[in-house]
C-alpha cells in the first residue's frame, strides 16, 4: 500500500519552528505496551472486520493510524467539523476513526440524550447504525443544548433501540468515556488524539483541526518511531494548522 500521507515536509517544518503563541496544543505520548491498545486484536484477527464496539469504529480496521475524536453532539463546533473529518478519512485508509463521547455539561441533558441514542443505535445495529445515527442527531439538533426539535422523531427507533434507552448501559459507556478524557486531561470538544498503532506514540490536538494538520501530525508520529519519552507540547498558529480565528 502506498503512503502518501507521510510525505509533507515543507508543512512539517512549519510545525516545528512554531513558537507557543497557537491556539492549538499538540501533546505527545506513549503507550506502555500493545496490551494497552483497544484495536490491537483487530489486527490479528482480519484486516477488515470491526471489533465489537464500543468505541465505535470508521474506517479500516487495520489502518496503522487511528484518530480517537471526543465530541459533544450539541457542540457546534464538533457538528461543523464532522462531515469534514469524514471526508477526510474516506479518502486516507491509512487512518480510521474512533468515537468517544464528551458531553458538556453546558450542553446538558440534550447532549447525554444524543450520546445515548447513538449508542443503543450501535448496540443494535453495529458500526454503521452508530455514525448514522450522529449523522442524523447533527442533521437535526439546534445545538448549544438545545436538542432536535420536539416533533423530530429518530426514523430507526426499533423496540430493540427503544429497550436500550430504557437501560442504563448506554450510560455506563457515555460516563466511562468522559472520566477518560478527564484523566487525559481533555475538557472542550471537539479534542483528537491521533495514534500510531505500530510504535504505541500519539498526539492530542485540540480544536476543529484540518486535514492539513492531521497529515503534519502523522508525519511527526513517523519521524522518530522508536521515541519511547514523551515530547514536550508545542503551540501553532492558526494558519498553520487550518482553525478558525
Amino acid at each position: 500500500m502506498r503512503h502518501p500521507i507521510f510525505t509533507r515536509p515543507r508543512l512539517v517544518i512549519a510545525v516545528l519552528l512554531t513558537g507557543a503563541i497557537g491556539v492549538i496544543g499538540w501533546t505527545f505520548t506513549r503507550a506502555p505496551d500493545d496490551a494497552a491498545d483497544p484495536l490491537a486484536p483487530v489486527v490479528a484477527a482480519s484486516s477488515t472486520a470491526k471489533p465489537a464496539g464500543p468505541p465505535w469504529l470508521y474506517g479500516r480496521a487495520d489502518a496503522r493510524f487511528t484518530v480517537i475524536e471526543y465530541a459533544d453532539l450539541e457542540c457546534p463546533y464538533c457538528r461543523t467539523h464532522f462531515p469534514a473529518l469524514k471526508r477526510w478519512i474516506d479518502v486516507n485508509p491509512d487512518v480510521n476513526w474512533q468515537w468517544h463521547h464528551l458531553p458538556l455539561p453546558m450542553h446538558e441533558p440534550a447532549a447525554t440524550a444524543g450520546a445515548r441514542l447513538a449508542e443503543c443505535a450501535g448496540e443494535t445495529g453495529g458500526h454503521a447504525a452508530f455514525w448514522q445515527a450522529l449523522e442524523w442527531y447533527y442533521a437535526h439538533t439546534r445545538g448549544n443544548g438545545q436538542g432536535p426539535p420536539q416533533d423530530t422523531r429518530y426514523p430507526d427507533l426499533s423496540p430493540a433501540v427503544q429497550q436500550c434507552l430504557g437501560s442504563d448501559r448506554p450510560d455506563a459507556v457515555i460516563r466511562s468515556q468522559a472520566a477518560e478524557a478527564a484523566q487525559a486531561g481533555i475538557a472542550a470538544t471537539p479534542a483528537l488524539r491521533l495514534r500510531d498503532r505500530t510504535s504505541g506514540k500519539s498526539i492530542v490536538l485540540h480544536g476543529p483541526v484540518e486535514g492539513d494538520a492531521l497529515l503534519s501530525a502523522i508525519d511527526l508520529l513517523n519521524a522518530n518511531p522508536a521515541e519511547t519519552e514523551p515530547l514536550p507540547t508545542t503551540g501553532m498558529p492558526a494558519d498553520v494548522v487550518g482553525m478558525p480565528r
